[in-house]
């Protein structure tokens, strides 16, 4: 079903793809295996749960897909291989059905709104999953995308195009735990969790930068003609920028300089803490070796006065024998 007005646009809009673990995993090989040594992509047909306000990606299969590079619209598809296969899927989990369909991108094609429209003989409302199988920019490496036609405020003829809705990457027990095991290697373990904070709080600034990009970028494009106005995108910016604070009302500027004086107050207690903590562990350690010294010489001295008690008797008893075997020869 193709939208065709602003409520359908809206609603397809709130709609979030889930993506699982395991058809990122089967993308990632079949395009190791396929166009690994190549640019060409592949393409693959994503089953899962479509219910409404969230599309559950759960599975996938790979399908034969040939396209001439030269003309993007000249492409092959085997639909008897894709019906081949859905009938032995459906045999071994019938709650998966085909919600979409897949390709490795990085970036939308010519072919795709004609690809989209021969999977309609099989989905009503086909999602595309672009897979970024060779991603370089921060974030998750799914784009997902419905077709809809756009309406113009001009009045002239609509024209199909994709609309990009949320995905996001969620796993259950068992593909976390194979997930886990598969990141084991790679993890390192020297790293501590201060530095692994910071590196995640570093990579999700990159990704607002490059977002920010983007969106500088497009406003400058409208603004010198190159591309239409669309006023969905500009309703979600001026919504954003609505949600920032006004740092020209004293209130808040106020409120958020006590917020600040409060955590610093935290911090430099907890470094008093720490510190006096440090010192009452060193004059510890301190007395602890005073106390070691001090029973090390009383064992010391003991051990002087009981050597030299033994080398007394030994000479009183040297003595004894020599005045005895004295008085032996003169009887």
């Amino acid at each position: 079903m193709v939208a065709s007005t602003a409520e359908q646009i809206a609603a397809l809009s709130g709609t979030t793809v889930i993506v699982h673990p395991l058809v990122l995993l089967s993308v990632a090989d079949h395009h190791a295996r396929s166009a690994h040594s190549s640019n060409k992509r592949v393409v693959g047909v994503l089953l899962g749960q479509d219910n409404g306000k969230t599309v559950n990606v759960a599975n996938s299969f790979a399908i034969p897909f040939e396209e001439d590079e030269k003309d993007p619209k000249t492409f092959f598809l085997d639909h008897n291989y894709i019906e081949g296969m859905w009938e032995m899927f459906k045999k071994v989990n019938a709650r998966e059905r085909m919600v979409g369909w897949y390709h490795s991108g990085p970036k939308l094609r010519a072919s795709d709104l004609e690809i989209n429209e021969l999977l309609k003989r099989y989905i009503a409302r086909p999602v595309m999953v672009i897979v970024d199988v060779r991603q370089q920019a921060v974030g998750i490496p799914t784009d997902a995308y419905f077709a809809v036609e756009e309406i113009k405020d001009d009045g002239t003829e609509t024209r199909k195009t994709f609309l990009h809705v949320p995905s996001a990457i969620e796993a259950e027990e068992a593909e976390e735990i194979g997930v886990e095991h598969l990141l084991r290697d790679i993890k390192d373990s020297t790293t501590t969790t201060l530095s692994t904070r910071i590196a995640n709080q570093l990579a999700s600034l990159r990704g607002l930068q490059s977002r920010l990009l983007e969106i500088r970028d497009y406003l400058k494009q409208v603004a010198a003609g190159i591309l239409p106005v669309n006023h969905q995108i500009i309703y979600h910016l001026q919504d954003t920028l609505n949600l920032l604070p006004d740092l020209d009302d004293p209130i808040k500027t106020k409120s958020f300089t006590s917020n600040t004086n409060d955590q610093l107050l935290v911090v430099y207690l907890s470094s008093l803490i720490r510190a006096v903590i440090a010192l009452h562990a060193l004059v510890d350690n301190k007395a602890a070796n005073g106390r070691a010294e001090l029973e090390e010489g009383k064992d010391s001295k003991a051990e002087d006065d009981k050597k030299k008690a033994t080398r007394s008797d030994s000479k009183s008893k040297g003595k004894e024998s020599e005045t005895k075997s004295g008085k032996e020869e003169k009887s």
